[in-house]
């Protein structure tokens, strides 16, 4: 694939007295009531009724997130199957776009199998849902435009988000930066784990920065195959990085089972995530 040319992302971390002000008010009330409700669907496996209902239930909670800023738009992105992605556009003074984003669907090993999908993925959801509350309450106009894209069919083979970002190839969208984040909820290391393959080398070094200057050490691994929606950004030309929550080897035993429960999760490590997708969306919005 042809890559566009690469974008020279800064040195310096430089609005943290801005970012620093947002993730003050950030919390996981609403990350614990949400992932309550993800968690509750008997799976949301990509092709089942589960599956369409949870992403109503997504783009109503979206909705409904975003009501506080009504320069906000959301809407679904349709697909084959029968479970709509999810857009949410906090437009800015450039239609370049920051994006983040992570897949609402599971599996728990099989179509007919309990998937309640609590760290894989419903704490990258609630992650990158409670920054788009804080960021909506607080009427944040940045320069760039950002994005919070919830795709469906991950577990699939990276469908929704496939469709997603060839749709955006087609359209030439100009997109600066994906952070794509795929498990935001175990964490033995304690650190953000930022992945080095199919991914953008230069942003993902920017994110590096970004989660040092916030939040501390990072790890690193690489999956060795297109792992998660960031590799649909990327493989359309677009500069995609990849967060979660652990390297590969000491990552969640629980996921693709009906073990990845609830209570599983912790709330810390998402609260991590959380802080480093407000600083991301606030450095980001100026490039």
């Amino acid at each position: 694939t042809s890559r566009a040319a690469a974008i020279t992302y800064p040195t310096t971390i430089s609005h943290q007295s801005e970012a620093n002000a947002l993730i003050a008010k950030t919390n996981t009330n609403g990350p614990k009531s949400w992932l309550t409700t993800l968690t509750n669907y008997y799976n949301r496996y990509y092709r089942s009724s589960y599956g369409t209902q949870s992403s109503t239930w997504l783009f109503n909670q979206v909705k409904s997130v975003a009501a506080s800023n009504p320069a906000i738009t959301v809407s679904q992105f349709t697909h084959s199957y029968s479970q709509p992605s999810v857009i949410a556009r906090i437009p800015g003074a450039s239609s370049s776009l920051i994006v983040v984003g992570a897949h609402f669907d599971s599996t728990g090993g099989s179509s007919t199998a309990r998937g309640p999908g609590a760290d894989d993925n419903g704490s990258g959801v609630v992650t990158i849902l409670e920054a788009l509350r804080v960021l909506a309450d607080n009427k944040y106009a940045p320069k760039n435009t950002l994005e919070f894209h919830f795709y469906s069919g991950e577990e699939g083979g990276l469908l929704g988000s496939a469709d997603v970002w060839a749709s955006y190839k087609s359209a030439r969208k100009n997109v600066l930066a994906f952070v794509n984040q795929d498990m935001t909820g175990y964490s033995p290391s304690g650190k953000i784990s930022v992945y080095n393959d199919y991914a953008d080398a230069g942003l993902t070094a920017y994110v590096r920065r970004i989660v040092s200057s916030y939040i501390g050490s990072s790890t690193s691994d690489t999956c060795g195959y297109g792992c998660s929606d960031h590799a649909s950004a990327y493989s359309n030309g677009f500069p995609a990085a990849y967060a979660c929550d652990e390297p590969d080897a000491t990552s969640d035993p629980y996921i693709h089972s009906p073990r990845d429960t609830y209570d599983t999760v912790s709330f810390t490590t998402v609260q991590r995530h959380i802080k480093f997708t407000v600083a991301f969306l606030v450095e980001a919005s100026y490039l």
